[in-house]
């Protein structure tokens, strides 16, 4: 009776072993082809940026014999040196620094105090507002050159850095302003209430209780902010003319010879470029994936 009994319960948990067995193993296969993929997906990536590093480290000569896809056979910094002097990266890299910084700091602060006002009031239309501010980010920014070039030479700001500062803060504002006004939205009236009772005016509420809790969002919009400016090539190339105001993405394009370029010169360039990104990157990495996130906040 007993060893009957055993072989029926032996018989009954088989299948329920094969099902767990199964399920493991489709589980393994799952995880290997995930990580598989994400080395895949990571080294197709990677690819570029180690060619550019390379080729930042070659000379010019070892490129012309053997191609710049080739396996190095020279290893100097030279192209660095040249491509600071040639290029002026220094003076790009403060022009970018000009446009950059007042860029970040006047969109967010006027696209928070919009939010603010959208969020917090019973603005008539405020949807509408809304939808109009967003509608203009999804215009193409080519369309747009040549208008905001002659706009800006009728107004005499042609060339100048604070038209670039300008046309920037005005192209950005609708964008944070709408992810602010969806982060704002979820913070409780009742502080707001309660800070007027206290007597708080409208501006203290705003600099002293919404503007600290909205600090993630904040942070976040000022890493891609920066991000986005500090590496923008279209309206460097648009709205200025003199090589000496020109930021460090446009100053790299101007390395680039009518007939022969200088690869090597044209990579260092690149990879002093991609420095002052980086390290924001780095510094506000945390922000940078919070912000992936923030057009979901309802």
């Amino acid at each position: 009776m007993t060893t009957t009994a055993s072989r029926a319960r032996t018989s009954a948990t088989a299948p329920v072993r094969t099902t767990v067995r199964r399920r493991s193993s489709r589980k393994t296969a799952a995880t290997v082809g995930f990580h598989a993929s994400g080395i895949l997906i990571s080294l197709a990536w990677f690819a570029p940026i180690l060619v550019v590093l390379v080729t930042s480290f070659r000379t010019f000569d070892d490129i012309s014999a053997n191609g710049i896809a080739s396996v190095p056979h020279t290893f100097t910094f030279s192209t660095y040196v040249q491509a600071w002097n040639q290029g002026g990266l220094f003076q790009a890299l403060v022009n970018s620094m000009i446009v950059t910084i007042p860029t970040v700091v006047l969109t967010l602060l006027l696209s928070a105090a919009a939010a603010f006002g959208l969020s917090r009031f019973r603005i008539p239309f405020r949807r509408t507002i809304l939808l109009l501010m967003l509608a203009g980010n999804l215009l193409p920014v080519q369309m747009l050159l040549i208008p905001v070039a002659r706009i800006t030479q009728q107004l005499n700001v042609y060339d100048t850095l604070g038209a670039l500062i300008a046309v920037q803060v005005a192209f950005g504002i609708g964008f944070y302003t709408f992810v602010l006004y969806g982060f704002m939205r979820t913070i409780p009236n009742e502080l707001q209430e309660a800070a007027t009772l206290d007597g708080a005016s409208t501006l203290r509420i705003f600099l002293q209780v919404i503007l600290p809790l909205t600090r993630p969002a904040l942070a976040a919009l000022g890493a891609l902010s920066f991000t986005w400016v500090f590496n923008d090539l279209l309206w460097s190339i648009t709205l200025l003319q003199t090589s000496e105001k020109l930021p460090i993405t446009a100053a790299v394009l101007s390395l680039q010879g009518q007939y022969v370029s200088s690869w090597s010169v044209i990579a260092a360039a690149t990879v002093v470029a991609a420095v002052p990104s980086t390290i924001v990157f780095l510094l506000f990495q945390r922000s940078f994936i919070g912000g992936l996130a923030l057009g979901s906040v309802k």
